[in-house]
């Protein structure tokens, strides 16, 4: 089964990855709100263990948007938050389960197997879509008014964490995390070039890429 933790205490972070990966669970982990939306909506995880108050990007923003673009994870939410209100709001806004800290692990571990006992969800949508496009992070494919568009897989990353988080500024460094991975980089001249490549191939078929620069802060997908 494969997890993504997403807790901006490194201790109970690093807590919850040794014990889940105890237990023969696949994790993967962050402490950015930003970045964990990027990685919810860029991998297939069965299950997202959910703090609320991030940096960068709040819970509650990440749950709405994985809801509203059909994301089939479940979502068990982690928060200090234990006021009936907070518990209520977060399994309306969807949810699976909502467990408050202070927790024993052994609960969480109980929470995320009954969580993962109940039907499937909705199966989520493959793509990601701004206006006219589409891209199909299954298939890899771009696509401009049903119209394919070859790129590059660099220009797919790019694209990729930019569209899965619409009208978010992106900085470069997050774009360089999510093409090549943390031990790697790609130079803010690197990704402008690929961006540049990209908005040609849209141009060709008259189409306007919806990414914009926002110089010395990064880029957003927007129309």
């Amino acid at each position: 089964m494969n997890l993504l933790i997403i807790e901006d205490s490194e201790p109970l972070r690093r807590s919850l990855v040794v014990g889940l990966n105890h237990l023969g669970f696949t994790t993967d982990d962050t402490g950015d709100g930003s970045l964990g939306l990027s990685m919810a909506l860029n991998n297939a995880y069965d299950l997202i263990i959910l703090d609320l108050m991030l940096p960068s990007v709040s819970g509650m923003e990440i749950l709405h948007t994985l809801r509203q673009q059909k994301n089939a994870a479940r979502v068990l939410i982690l928060s200090a938050k234990n006021e009936t209100v907070d518990r209520v709001d977060g399994l309306m806004k969807g949810a699976d389960d909502y467990l408050t800290k202070p927790f024993s692990f052994d609960e969480l571990h109980a929470r995320v197997l009954a969580v993962m006992r109940r039907g499937n969800v909705e199966q989520a949508d493959p793509c990601l879509r701004l206006g006219e496009f589409c891209l199909n992070r299954v298939e890899k494919t771009f696509s401009y008014q049903a119209h394919s568009i070859d790129l590059t897989p660099n220009e797919f990353k790019i694209l990729q964490c930019l569209f899965s988080s619409p009208n978010r500024v992106v900085n470069v460094e997050q774009i360089s995390e999510a093409v090549v991975g943390h031990f790697d980089h790609l130079s803010k001249n690197t990704i402008e070039a690929h961006i540049s490549s990209i908005r040609r191939k849209v141009r060709a078929l008259s189409g306007n890429l919806p990414v914009k620069n926002k110089r010395g802060f990064g880029y957003v997908a927007q129309l």
